[in-house]
């Protein structure tokens, strides 16, 4: 696609409260005209993504007594603790914030794109439309987006890096499966300790100029019904018997069907979508309900 440059950041952005070190140290000022894919350094930082214990935007004493599925039955945990790989979702999920919003808001226009993530998330429109729609609202330069990795890094929800750990040991693979952008979702997995080809994601396209030109079209993730697309693929080519997938989106719930995810778990620790959690298999609010089962 000529007049594109495919930039992967690994960034480098001091928390609020910690800050972290993963930054490009240039962003090649003379970058060709011309479509291409670019990997910087993926050397691991050298202070830990900030991880938020303080409490969440949900109430599990107000809000899990609506719902039936916040105990497991004896046949989901023995899905659970059998899967061979783990999906999971990063915004809302493994993170606690939306990263298209935090990225919006960075550049001035964060209310009017919350409200089409919500949209989004609720599946009451089109993922591929929403997320057009999102972008156009501010349209991040290549600056403006290395800006923000910088100022604004990754808070990791508590638990996760726990969950992840168990899994890990457990011989069980661990995926994060994205409608967000690989530059945020590259240094969260880098923390994580997940593979960088365990990443499916969009990716933010510039031009040789650093303006914003769209994002990548191809990726499975940047359409509805992208995740189960993506994590069909997954099962498909490493021959998994059994896959789980953990979000809080009607985007992760597409993903349970034939082929794709066995198990779909919501996690409504950040946030709370009525429509998903109902038809989810199991509703948790913490992660160390996860832990704790599989011990």
């Amino acid at each position: 696609m000529a007049g594109l440059v495919n930039v992967r950041i690994n960034p480098v952005r001091p928390s609020r409260c910690s800050r972290r070190s993963i930054l490009q140290t240039s962003l090649a000022s003379h970058l060709p005209v011309r479509l291409l894919t670019h990997s910087f350094s993926t050397m691991k930082p050298s202070k830990p993504l900030f991880v938020v214990a303080a409490s969440l935007e949900v109430s599990k004493g107000t809000t899990s007594m609506q719902f039936a599925n916040t105990l497991p039955t004896k046949e989901i945990l023995e899905i659970w603790r059998s899967a061979d790989a783990v999906c999971f979702d990063v915004d809302s999920t493994v993170c606690l914030d939306e990263g298209i919003d935090e990225l919006a808001d960075f550049c001035g226009a964060g209310k009017a794109v919350a409200e089409w993530t919500n949209k989004a998330m609720s599946g009451s429109v089109p993922f591929e439309e929403a997320l057009a729609a999102r972008l156009s609202l501010f349209n991040p330069s290549l600056s403006q987006v290395e800006d923000f990795l910088v100022k604004r890094p990754p808070r990791i929800s508590p638990g996760i890096s726990e969950l992840i750990e168990k899994l890990k040991a457990n011989k069980t693979d661990v995926y994060l499966v994205s409608g967000g952008f690989r530059q945020m979702i590259k240094p969260v997995a880098l923390e994580l300790g997940i593979p960088l080809e365990n990443i499916f994601a969009n990716q933010l396209l510039f031009g040789s100029s650093g303006e914003f030109l769209g994002f990548d079209t191809t990726e499975p993730t940047s359409r509805s019904g992208g995740k189960a697309t993506a994590v069909q693929q997954i099962r498909k080519v490493h021959d998994y018997k059994t896959l789980v997938m953990i979000g809080d989106g009607a985007t992760d719930l597409e993903a349970r069907k034939p082929g794709g995810a066995d198990l779909f778990i919501c996690y409504a620790g950040v946030q709370m979508r009525e429509a998903v959690a109902a038809k989810a298999d199991w509703l948790l609010f913490d992660f160390k309900e996860l832990v704790k089962s599989l011990t």
